[in-house]
């Protein structure tokens, strides 16, 4: 007897292609509006190191979606915190000059703004290495570092930092606070996307700071990622996406006023927010919070077809990307990298591009060195193998840095070689 099958063909057509969603993480309403599908990936910063160079890696989805509730641009939580900032987490703040001149001013403005002295507590949360907090160590200002990646806190201890091991929220916020009391200053650069429970996190910092304490925070900004094409900097570690309005609807839910915002250049395009306990009225709102709330309403933060288009805008760019590559490859010229940020993995990723269209990438952090960037394979080397190779073009995976770094290549020039920028668009520099 033939079997025969049952399943209404229109029922397979209209079938989802992917389970649903988890609720949003800070409102907890339902997510059924995609801002980008990227397909999968591997987690960004989980190199391969050669003896596991032939074992299969994990691929998780990175299909990015907005709230209509909040407007919270999201990843679902595939991968736990505690998998993803393991022993041997290999982001290291330090090696980069640029963002080390950064960290140095914002110690030099936070002193002098809020009156830090030898009987302040500055506490800044995923301290990494150290790179911010041993400014104010110079200056003699107490600190404490909370940083979840132990081998990355081992170099900021080894720098004589005070730093605790552990992830950060309700939990946390207490143990500390009864421990070294609360915080005059609490701050947190390039964190506050990359914690999946926010109401925690946002939670734990308003018991942490003192009644009169300021908390400032940076993070990229969703308003400069749409507006520069940066799809790249989506990745695992990156749960949430944050425009001013969001953030300012979760620390209000918490009890946390956001009086003051700067816009800075760093990381495409950020935010530095200023936060107070709602009850202190000491630091009275100021005009720039007004300004770039109308800004972003003006955008369409608040509407979801402003949203709708960034999908096409992600997926030219990589025709575009393969299209150069593909071309330069017929001509018989060579590419390699600069670099192997998160975002450049991202980027590698979902392009598909492999050995077969770049040879090789470089960095500076011997961290990195001699391991391949997952999914890809491609090795990494020292930054001197493109001296030693000449090769015809340098893609630059770390764009946000393309000045620094194309100033200390710029000898590639000698042998005319040539910069590449693959976002917002490709961009080749004579």
């Amino acid at each position: 007897m033939r079997a025969v099958l049952l399943t209404n063909p229109e029922n397979l057509r209209s079938a989802p292609v992917e389970p649903p969603a988890s609720p949003c993480r800070f409102c907890g309403a339902p997510l059924d509006f995609t801002f980008v599908n990227l397909g999968t990936s591997p987690l960004c910063q989980d190199h391969v190191r050669p003896h596991a160079f032939n074992r299969a890696e994990a691929f998780y989805p990175l299909h990015a979606r907005v709230c209509r509730d909040c407007f919270l641009v999201q990843l679902d939580e595939f991968v736990t915190s505690e998998e993803i900032f393991q022993n041997d987490y290999a982001y290291f703040s330090s090696y980069s000059a640029s963002w080390l001149r950064h960290a140095r001013r914002y110690t030099d403005m936070a002193t002098e703004r809020f009156g830090l002295t030898k009987n302040s507590l500055v506490v800044e949360v995923a301290s990494n290495d150290g790179y911010l907090l041993q400014y104010f160590v110079e200056k003699e200002i107490p600190v404490l570092g909370i940083e979840p990646a132990a081998n990355v806190a081992g170099h900021a201890q080894a720098k004589g930092i005070n730093t605790l091991v552990r992830f950060f929220g309700r939990d946390t916020a207490r143990y500390v606070a009864e421990l070294s009391g609360q915080a005059d200053l609490l701050l947190g650069n390039n964190v506050l996307a990359h914690v999946p429970n926010i109401n925690d996190f946002v939670a734990g910092m308003q018991i942490l700071l003192k009644p009169s304490g300021v908390i400032t925070m940076e993070f990229p900004h969703l308003l400069r990622l749409m507006e520069g094409n940066q799809f790249d900097t989506i990745y695992h570690e990156h749960f949430s996406y944050l425009s001013f309005y969001t953030v300012e609807r979760i620390f209000a839910h918490h009890g946390l006023t956001l009086f003051d915002v700067e816009e800075l250049p760093t990381h495409g395009g950020s935010l530095r927010i200023f936060a107070r306990h709602t009850a202190d009225t000491t630091h009275p709102v100021t005009r720039r919070v007004r300004a770039l709330r109308e800004q972003e309403l003006e955008a369409g933060i608040t509407d979801l077809a402003y949203y709708a288009d960034f999908e096409e805008k992600a997926k030219e760019t990589k025709r575009k990307l393969l299209e150069f590559l593909i071309e330069a490859r017929r001509e018989g010229k060579t590419v390699v990298g600069y670099g192997a940020p998160g975002k450049g993995n991202t980027l590698l990723n979902y392009c598909g591009i492999r050995t077969d269209f770049m040879e090789y990438t470089v960095d500076v952090s011997p961290h990195k060195q001699g391991n391949f960037l997952p999914g890809t394979r491609i090795p990494i080397c020292h930054p001197d193998r493109i001296r030693q190779t000449r090769p015809d073009y340098v893609l630059i995976l770390p764009w946000n840095l393309r000045e620094e770094i194309m100033e200390q290549m710029q000898d590639i020039r000698d042998w005319g070689g040539r910069f590449v920028v693959p976002i917002p668009e490709v961009q080749v520099y004579e």
